[in-house]
């Protein structure tokens, strides 16, 4: 992963399901980028147009509750947001960010501290998350070295890929 993330946050409550992080109207449209100019448009028709590359969801309990649309996540990488931190994810999106290299991040703590507009560091390959705004620091549950491996690759096709390549050598 990379060494640090840094961003400013976009904050959401409970229960932001799949619909409104990717309008079923969106879901036939395959370009990741193209997906991420409408990412959140359900929530917040505004934030493609505030957020920065780079820039960090905070969410509450239950983030990408809702269908299993695997566009979800797609389309929150493809905006160019950088991680996800959430008190918990819906089980279904926590495996789909992870397949296609999202780095998402559980901590109570951190996403009581945070607010909008506050910029913070992510070590993501630690889970210490930083708030530079307000000088404060969290622990986020780590993921193991075979997770961190298949978000560094880009999610479950390339670290398969590169895997397979590395085996026939």
């Amino acid at each position: 992963m990379e060494s640090t993330l840094r961003g400013h946050v976009h904050k959401f409550g409970k229960n932001v399901d799949t619909d409104v992080i990717i309008p079923g109207k969106y879901c036939n449209i395959i370009d990741p980028a193209e997906l991420g100019k409408h990412a959140l448009e359900g929530i917040d028709p505004e934030y493609t147009a505030r957020m920065k590359a780079g820039d960090i969801i905070v969410a509450d309990t239950n983030f990408g509750c809702g269908s299993s649309r695997e566009v979800a996540p797609i389309a929150i990488k493809g905006s160019g947001t950088s991680a996800v931190i959430a008190k918990s994810f819906a089980r279904i999106f926590y495996r789909n960010a992870l397949n296609i290299g999202l780095p998402i991040f559980e901590s109570s703590e951190a996403v009581d501290g945070i607010e909008s507009g506050d910029e913070i560091e992510l070590e993501p390959a630690t889970g210490v998350i930083r708030n530079v705004t307000r000088g404060t620091s969290y622990q986020a549950a780590q993921f193991p070295p075979f997770m961190q491996s298949l978000i560094d690759a880009g999610g479950l096709v390339p670290y398969v890929e590169k895997r397979l390549a590395e085996a026939s050598r």
